[in-house]
């Protein structure tokens, strides 16, 4: 009987395995398709006039484009599609292709000292203030909050905080009309400040209306526009970009250097001269992936290489490639690896993985420091990104983000 038992298990257990064969196969191909769908970029700028191409490297033969054996010759203005499925049968993805004339700039690697002031006040958080009662209130709690800008308080346009605490004084308790930026809408909001003081009133708020800091200069074009850092410059705080109102670029020298070690990133130190005679350029768009505006100097100050072609990220290689950056008052070029690129990266400031292998500049910084954000990345004569963030628990190895990014702003 108990030999039957078993063969009567075993039959039952045959469908059952079968039905986890089919789903393991079913993940497994959803799996690979997913990857080889996340291989293929949403976008991609070409060369106009250049045979090119883009392959997926670990895919073979199995994808295949509606472009013959996957090459272009750019002889066309017109940008156009490209179309990839697997065996030339099951859709894959759609790539744009951007059809450019290969853009020439001067790479830089100058320290610049950075001064911006923000569009109407920042919120950075809110609190309890004590009124003259003696009693603590918190007249902002759930009706402002981190990362709202206050534009104009009853109707009037506000620059700066020190405005805003004269029209709150002014307020005598009266409830106050705020018009606020609260992550891209506008909104309109109603807050009662309360009495602290003789002719004295609070809001509970922590403020803010500008910022300031040191970076690198990535790039300068014959006209004088500039990219720089590389990534946005956000509130410590409140965690967002700062909506930028005006910002300028100051003359910086590099003082001395805090090395990067484990858990602990280092950083540039160095002094900004803050005179009107000392400023460099406008600070005119503060986006994801950088800083911009136009230099109102001589542009022979901030390049010490001559003008290089711009290579776009499928002409990237992992690999040997050199860093342009300024940690002891002369800018150098540094020797680095490029160890991962990712063509489709979400977060654009993380679109490859590169490492310092030069040991001049690892004696001299441990690797990557806060400042060196924007430092230019050449590669085969050609200028293709700009450092971003550091590892904190590896100072020698960070982020990089494609100089083709950089450029579309």
């Amino acid at each position: 009987m108990k030999g039957c038992e078993d063969m009567e298990e075993k039959r039952h257990s045959r469908p059952l395995l079968s039905i986890f064969i089919m789903l393991g196969l079913i993940i497994a191909a959803a799996g690979g398709y997913l990857f080889l769908q996340s291989r293929i970029p949403d976008s991609m700028t070409m060369a106009r006039g250049e045979e090119t191409g883009f392959e997926i490297a670990e895919a073979g033969s199995l994808v295949r484009s509606n472009i013959p054996e996957g090459q272009v010759k750019i002889d066309r203005p017109d940008n156009y599609t490209v179309q990839y499925s697997l065996l030339g049968i099951i859709p894959l993805k759609e790539m744009q292709v951007n059809v450019v004339d290969r853009k020439v700039v001067s790479p830089s690697g100058m320290p610049i000292g950075i001064y911006m002031e923000t569009s109407g006040v920042l919120v950075v958080g809110t609190g309890k203030v004590n009124g003259l009662d003696g009693l603590d209130y918190e007249p902002s709690e759930n009706i402002l909050k981190s990362g709202d800008y206050i534009l104009a308080v009853n109707g009037t346009s506000i620059k700066g905080k020190q405005e805003l605490v004269k029209m709150v004084n002014e307020s005598q308790g009266k409830e106050m009309t705020l018009d606020v930026l609260r992550e891209g809408e506008k909104t309109t909001l109603a807050v009662a400040p309360v009495m602290t003081g003789p002719s004295e009133y609070k809001l509970g708020l922590w403020v803010r209306d500008n910022t300031q800091g040191i970076g690198t200069l990535t790039y300068v074009d014959e006209n004088g526009n500039y990219g720089a850092l590389g990534h946005g410059i956000s509130d410590v705080d409140a965690g967002t970009l700062l909506s930028l109102s005006s910002g300028r670029l100051y003359h910086t020298d590099i003082l001395s250097v805090v090395k990067g070690e484990k858990g602990s990133p280092g950083e540039l130190s160095g002094v900004i001269h803050y005179q009107d005679d000392q400023i460099l350029g406008t600070i005119t768009k503060n986006t994801d992936m950088g800083i911009f505006g136009c230099l109102t100097c001589s542009l022979n100050q901030f390049t010490t290489k001559s003008p290089v072609e711009v290579g776009y990220k499928q002409e990237i290689e992992t690999g040997p490639a050199t860093v342009l950056t300024t940690v002891d008052g002369h800018t150098r070029e540094y020797g680095i690896e490029i160890t991962k690129i990712n063509l489709s990266s979400q977060d654009v400031n993380k679109s490859m993985v590169i490492r310092v292998t030069d040991p001049e500049l690892l004696e001299k910084t441990g690797g990557i420091v806060q400042g060196m954000s924007g430092s230019p990345i050449l590669q085969n004569g050609r200028l293709i990104g700009a450092v971003t963030h550091v590892f904190i628990q590896d100072s020698t190895q960070g982020y990089a983000i494609f100089v083709e990014n950089m450029l579309q702003q």
